[in-house]
């Protein structure tokens, strides 16, 4: 049996977290299937209902997938409610390269990737910098508050 992951995030902003996460990921913005020039055309054309789209929907992607074809896609799902509690699942995105670099070598490509995300909307929550256990790591929110960890 074949088996894909689709990966479904909670937000407000659908879009905001395309352009976020395809930026922190080197994902892109998923296009509309086959013959169809919009997403709006597309789930018009499989009989959704226009009350049942999300508030801006339609001409914009509200997913992302890897262009490489390795990782999963991510769909950004438009909520009324906002995040209230800590995640139950995180990304770790792993730019240092692995215990085998030096960590000074890690320790800037992970610095570069966070000044990078906060200036697409991140924030900084906590940096673990901790030398004796070769280790660090950036612990960081997205625009909608959403954790995740540069290390």
């Amino acid at each position: 049996m074949e088996m894909t992951v689709q990966l479904t995030i909670d937000c407000s902003d659908p879009q905001g977290m395309v352009t976020f996460w395809s930026g922190a990921l080197g994902y892109v913005p998923e296009p509309p299937p086959g013959g169809h020039d919009t997403w709006r055309a597309y789930w018009a054309s499989v009989g959704v209902p226009e009350a049942e789209l999300p508030v801006g929907a339609g001409d914009v992607p509200e997913s992302i997938i890897d262009p490489a074809g390795g990782g999963p896609r991510v769909w950004f799902q438009q909520v009324p409610e906002s995040k209230v509690a800590k995640n139950r699942w995180h990304f770790d995105l792993k730019v240092g390269g692995g215990r085998d670099i030096p960590l000074d070598v890690r320790t800037q490509r992970v610095t570069a990737t966070v000044e990078r995300l906060v200036k697409a909307g991140a924030t900084v929550s906590r940096i673990r910098d901790e030398p004796e256990m070769a280790l660090y790591a950036v612990a960081m929110q997205d625009p909608e508050g959403n954790e995740f960890d540069v290390v």
